[in-house]
């Protein structure tokens, strides 16, 4: 891989998502509505560039190995980040620790069934309802991000965020199954 491809616009994108997990975190950490309103914007910053970054790669014909490989780690890395700060903190408490787990898992397993499958050089496109699911997440994720900040502008912002949670664990329930489905001959063969 060139030098040039590593450093591209649409794996700059990729790299900033991944370093917009840090600062997402110390935003969060740091106590006011303030900083979660500033977490909740780098969030979403990085939510649209999980969206460019592909778009970009395609459009200029600038797709690569190391694109294709950091992406998904990318997206997984922000989603796992934020569930955890959110469970840390309360925002995801009680029942609504199984829905993260569901998310967290899925994620987990279908990574590993896909780097499996790959090694059998057997590609799993990644379905249109998969991208619904991701979307989803991220919503949902932004709007818990606010948490007691977006209560205080909007009241039940938390528990709408808490809904959408479930939504998008059930979402990834469903093509978790589909891309196990996908890959199952090749598991047992």
């Amino acid at each position: 891989m060139s030098r040039s491809s590593a450093f591209n616009l649409p794996n700059i994108l990729t790299y900033a998502r991944i370093a917009a997990v840090g600062a997402v975190t110390v935003c969060f950490l740091v106590p006011g509505p303030t900083s979660r309103w500033v977490a909740v914007a780098i969030f979403v910053a990085a939510a649209i560039t999980d969206f460019l970054d592909g778009y970009l790669a395609r459009m200029w014909a600038q797709q690569s190995a190391l694109g294709r490989m950091l992406d998904p780690i990318a997206d997984k890395l922000l989603v796992a980040a934020c569930l955890l700060l959110m469970a840390g903190d309360g925002t995801i408490s009680g029942a609504s620790i199984v829905a993260a787990i569901v998310i967290l898992c899925r994620e987990i397993l279908v990574s590993g069934l896909r780097e499996f499958l790959a090694e059998l050089r057997v590609s799993v496109p990644v379905t249109r309802l998969a991208k619904w699911k991701t979307t989803l997440q991220l919503v949902a994720i932004g709007v818990l991000l606010a948490g007691p900040a977006g209560d205080q502008i909007v009241p039940h912002t938390t528990t709408a965020g808490l809904v959408l949670l479930w939504l998008s664990a059930v979402l990834t329930l469903y093509t978790g199954w589909d891309y196990f489905r996908a890959g199952i001959g090749h598991l047992v063969d």
